[in-house]
């Protein structure tokens, strides 16, 4: 009976695993396409909350994309800073909002106040959301337009690492990114689905903002509108030829709050949206429906790596006390090839070379500290700003 049983507890790894291996066989790489000649406008908003430091260098980066300036503006979101954040952005060149509200607290909110802005100016046909720790390649204006022209109302560009080799965390992260913002986004895009939203990177149509305002402010606002979007009957495109890179934290304090944030806001979302998501897309035939709910129950990848080793170290002893290969030891092996090669497509993704294998040799660290995270407590408040201290000095 315990063959059977551990066949049993294999089937969830199995099938996170096989939905990864999918989106790993679907990720080869796509050649840019060709631009369209400059036509509509855009408000690139950046929420910022005290970010004086460092808000002149991204408004100086953003000035210089590739697209005319009569259509495009760059509104700074400047929101309960107590710092000279909005002096900094207005000297910048920015056109800055300025937002008190102790109560609606958080980037939903910045980001609810900008759309709104934007809406009632109808200057802009589009607007584009940048980090204030980011900077973009120039393309990034044009890569969009070629999707809003085409058809489409909500955008991702490639979300990727500013600084990959800070630290051995941040050239993982280099890693885990290129593995969850453009080996699964390629692979989403290929299959007609929403590739998600990162939060970094992302661009709506005024059209698609006055159907579905952004009423998202969990601590994950991304990731909710973006399965609003989906239950409206909208993808959102990836535009794979465009990055946004921002800077990732290299010391441990700085990513165990990231982290806490980033996993603990899926997991909300998960029990929130999970099921429901995928029984309303199974009952609707929606492709989009589906592939949202399995983004979000297909738990994170050290949850995936654990479970497979687990089930292979179980299946294995099964196998040498039977005498014989047990049947769970061939879902364990399928789930540890469907993993390897996951990993090693996001690591060649991200170029990050020796180097990246080198910080891949620390993973089973990084998956001890990522479940000592998950097991602790957070002492965060919901519904804040949470700022990342940045280690990058700006010029």
């Amino acid at each position: 009976m315990l063959d059977p049983l551990l066949v049993l507890l294999a089937l969830p790894v199995l099938v996170a695993s096989g939905y990864l291996l999918l989106l790993t066989l679907l990720s080869g790489d796509k050649a840019a396409p060709p631009r369209v000649p400059p036509r509509l406008k855009f408000d690139i908003i950046i929420p910022a909350h005290n970010e004086e430091a460092g808000i002149a260098h991204t408004v100086a980066n953003l000035s210089r994309v590739d697209w005319p300036v009569e259509l495009r503006r760059i509104l700074v979101v400047a929101d309960n800073c107590t710092d000279a954040t909005a002096e900094r952005a207005r000297e910048a060149g920015a056109t800055v909002l300025v937002r008190h509200n102790q109560e609606l607290r958080g980037k939903g909110y910045a980001l609810q106040h900008a759309f709104e802005h934007s809406l009632k100016d109808g200057l802009a046909d589009a607007v584009v959301v940048v980090d204030a720790d980011t900077e973009v390649t120039p393309n990034l204006l044009h890569a969009f337009a070629l999707r809003l022209e085409a058809g489409a109302q909500a955008v991702q560009a490639h979300y990727g690492v500013l600084n990959p080799h800070a630290s051995w965390r941040t050239k993982q992260m280099a890693i885990f990114m290129a593995l969850f913002h453009k080996v699964r986004s390629l692979g989403r895009e290929r299959l007609g689905v929403s590739c998600g939203l990162r939060g970094n990177g992302m661009c709506f149509t005024h059209a698609i903002i006055r159907q579905v305002p952004h009423e998202a402010f969990s601590i994950v606002e991304d990731l909710e509108y973006g399965i609003r979007l989906g239950q409206a009957g909208h993808r959102v495109h990836y535009a794979w030829e465009a990055e946004v890179l921002g800077e990732m934290v290299s010391n441990e304090k700085a990513a165990r709050s990231q982290r806490r944030r980033w996993d603990g806001g899926r997991m909300a979302m998960m029990r929130r949206f999970g099921p429901s998501l995928l029984a309303e897309g199974l009952r609707k035939g929606d492709k989009v429906l589906v592939d949202l709910a399995m983004d979000l129950l297909v738990p994170p990848l050290s949850w995936v790596v654990l479970g497979a080793g687990a089930v292979a170290v179980a299946s294995g002893a099964l196998s040498l006390w039977q005498g014989h290969v047990a049947l769970s030891a061939y879902a364990a092996a399928a789930s540890v090839l469907a993993l390897t090669l996951y990993v090693m497509r996001g690591w060649w993704v991200s170029g990050m070379g020796l180097d990246g294998l080198v910080a891949l040799a620390r993973a089973p660290l990084y998956v001890a500290w990522k479940v000592w995270l998950m097991l602790s407590r957070s002492e965060e408040k919901k519904g804040e700003w949470v700022r990342t201290a940045r280690e990058t000095p700006k010029p």
